[in-house]
């Protein structure tokens, strides 16, 4: 089975506007069960907000709980599917980053700390008064999308941009002074995360990245260390076992051809460094995981 990876135009479009969507998060479900019952990607920016239910959500074979309260902030390629144990409700909308960065030139996604870097978690959990700041957002943007009021877009693009300054203080209140004197440090991470979401099945030594940022290994070891507390090596080799991940179970490949897409020549050290990092050798979880299905 391959991936599928979903775009906004495959969802009906509430109000019409190009590159965005919005619905109740029930309707969501109901209306579009046939291209969502499975695990995914899309190639926009999807944020939910639940207000009922349970289950649990796996965003890159990470399992997150669905409970009230809960908000989900995915990124572009992240892979993903809900499970339900009690019927969810609350709302959900995409965009693409052409429509959020369009109207102004200096605006920018990537300020916000939820898609800065790979490492930040894509779950929040609201409290009761969190709660009260953050659903009345979510409840406007559905009810603009509906709307035919003049600068419909401009309005829709204010309210997300409410929601994310919302959020991005939550995670950032305890530790705002050291998020500011570590600007420099955080940049240069994004920076090297980019390269290697470039370079990961072609380029896999610590150097050669050090090389192309113009620091040397040590600096880029201690940034990474600082910053997100793994070294080089780890953040790149996550990255290439996250994608061997998703093709050992999405691609019609077998597993020796799966390590040579990555850049393996040798199988069994691909099947080595796979199982040093995810505790299990390839087929192993190709098992494991099919039976969770």
């Amino acid at each position: 089975m391959n991936l599928p990876i979903l775009d906004i135009t495959q969802f009906h479009n509430t109000g019409n506007i190009e590159s965005f969507y919005a619905n109740d998060f029930a309707t969501h479900i109901s209306n579009n069960k046939h291209i969502i019952s499975h695990p995914h990607k899309h190639n926009f920016y999807l944020s939910v907000l639940f207000t009922k239910g349970t289950g649990i959500h796996e965003i890159d074979f990470e399992s997150y709980h669905i409970k009230p309260g809960s908000v989900f902030l995915l990124r572009p390629g992240q892979t993903h599917f809900w499970k339900f144990t009690t019927k969810g409700e609350g709302y959900i909308f995409f965009h693409s980053k052409e429509f959020y960065e369009a109207t102004h030139q200096n605006k920018n996604l990537n300020i916000f700390p939820f898609f800065f870097s790979n490492q930040n978690s894509p779950c929040i959990y609201l409290n009761k008064k969190t709660m009260g700041l953050v659903e009345p957002l979510f409840s406007a943007i559905l009810k603009e999308s509906y709307s035919k009021a003049i600068l419909k877009k401009q309005k829709l693009i204010n309210l997300i941009d409410l929601i994310y300054i919302e959020l991005s203080r939550l995670i950032v209140q305890d530790n705002f002074e050291d998020l500011i004197s570590s600007k420099n440090q955080s940049m240069k991470l994004y920076k090297f995360e980019q390269l290697v979401e470039e370079k990961y099945k072609t380029q896999k030594s610590a150097i050669a990245y050090a090389k192309d940022m113009n620091l040397s290994v040590k600096h880029l070891n201690r940034i990474c260390q600082k910053t997100i507390g793994k070294t080089t090596t780890d953040v790149i080799l996550e990255r290439v076992i996250l994608e061997a991940k998703r093709l050992i179970l999405y691609s019609d490949n077998n597993l020796t051809e799966i390590a040579w897409d990555l850049g393996y020549n040798d199988y069994s050290h691909f099947s080595k460094l796979f199982k040093q990092k995810s505790k299990i050798s390839p087929s192993q979880f190709q098992k494991v995981y099919l039976k969770k299905e």
